[in-house]
């Protein structure tokens, strides 16, 4: 069975004030996409959450995703996507029983008693299960499972939860899950505008041993967890500038054979509309490099090294750039000793992680980084600000003892 693996369309997603359907990136990616599953032809599309940029999606994302959609069932290709914390779990699985009659299937909820939404399909080698588990965190796992006592870590309750599923080891399984998945507490190095605080979330890819694949989102960076069928497919598009590290990007074309057999995993690159890309050096090297660069259709970010930087020279910058088609979206100075310092000409930040935006406010206004404890309690309720689900209920209780907790924690008081 084939089938490819996405994750983290976050469509709808503006950054530096660039709305990635009105500009064309989102769309053309969608087309893109849509050519290569022409070519593939693969049984399924599994998508492993964050569809949407906001929990309450813009009309032009609803309609991309339904375009989408729509043209994949036209090839008669099942789509299967799970909810990830971007998406309001409510919203996609509205009409999932009509849906499903058509070979689109929605994990946006826990079913009654905490059972994965899942779907079956079949290949010469017999039934593939799918198990499209939505985003979830301990307290949600515990009102679903009906649990006694709080779960002490994510791992403890997404491993309680896969306990509880009627899971057939004897036939091949895929899960879709959108966690924040380690090996033995360690990850690659990642950057973009995923983040989280130094342990919380963490679930170790063991957790998944009954799965012949675990499809998984979250992270914007493609790499495997512990083994190679334990795997973030990425973003399909940069969504931050620290996401350039990932030079390719693509869906992840999966290969199941009979049970047992290896699984084939090949990575299936798809252009971005406008590339990302960092450039760092004095203002006088910038734009030696920049002037002989053939480059068109990017989106930039300078870094200016030491001083010596005008209002003349982002215009500069910016004027070149615009007559190459390209848009310069960040224009930034190292200062000694403080690392890379907005420009007061530089463009917004409204698409960083709330947590970002406060220390940069905080060491902008202070004139003082923050410490370690700071940036962790800062981490920590912008984790729990992106898990609420109603931004307008009350705190879960174990949040509020979370937040309790890193308020008292002797770290944070010193």
């Amino acid at each position: 069975m084939k089938f490819l693996h996405i994750s983290d369309l976050h469509f709808g997603k503006t950054i530096h004030g660039i709305n990635l359907i009105d500009s064309d990136d989102q769309p053309v990616w969608v087309d893109r996409f849509l050519a290569l599953a022409e070519r593939v032809m693969p049984q399924a599309v599994v998508i492993a959450g964050d569809v949407y940029d906001r929990s309450a999606p813009s009309e032009e994302a609803v309609k991309l995703l339904s375009r989408m959609v729509t043209a994949l069932k036209r090839m008669d290709i099942a789509v299967l996507i799970s909810a990830g914390n971007h998406d309001s779990g409510k919203r996609l699985s509205f009409a999932s029983e009509l849906l499903a009659t058509q070979g689109v299937y929605m994990g946006g909820e826990l079913d009654k008693g905490g059972a994965i939404p899942h779907v079956t399909l079949n290949d010469a080698h017999g039934p593939v299960t799918f198990w499209m588990m939505p985003y979830v965190f301990p307290a949600m796992v515990r009102e679903a499972l009906g649990a006694a006592d709080p779960f002490p870590t994510y791992d403890a309750a997404v491993r309680a939860l896969l306990a509880a599923q009627d899971v057939n080891t004897g036939a091949r399984n895929v899960i879709l899950a959108h966690q924040f998945v380690t090996a033995n507490g360690s990850e690659v190095m990642r950057g973009g505008s995923e983040s989280m605080v130094a342990g919380l979330g963490q679930i170790d890819y063991t957790a998944f041993d009954a799965f012949e694949y675990a499809a998984l989102g979250h992270i914007h960076r493609a790499y495997a967890v512990g083994r190679d069928t334990v795997r973030y497919a990425g973003s399909p598009l940069c969504y931050h500038f620290n996401e350039t590290m990932q030079e390719q990007k693509g869906p992840l074309l999966i290969e199941l054979g009979a049970k047992g057999a290896p699984v084939g995993i090949t990575l299936e690159t798809i252009e971005p509309l406008h590339r990302m890309r960092t450039a760092s050096g004095t203002v006088e090297e910038l734009k030696a490099s920049e002037q002989a660069r053939a480059g068109r259709g990017e989106y930039v970010r300078l870094e200016i090294e030491g001083g010596g930087w005008s209002h003349a020279d982002y215009s500069w910058f910016e004027r070149l750039l615009e007559e190459r088609g390209s848009r310069l979206l960040e224009f930034v100075h190292t200062s000694a000793g403080r690392g890379p310092q907005t420009g007061a000409v530089g463009p917004a930040v409204e698409d960083a992680p709330v947590e970002e935006r406060f220390a940069r406010f905080y060491e902008t206004y202070m004139d003082d980084p923050l410490s370690d404890a700071q940036r962790a309690l800062t981490r920590l309720v912008g984790e729990m600000a992106r898990n609420a689900r109603d931004v307008h209920a009350e705190p879960a209780q174990k949040d509020i003892e979370d937040l309790i907790k890193a308020l008292t924690a002797k770290e944070v008081r010193a």
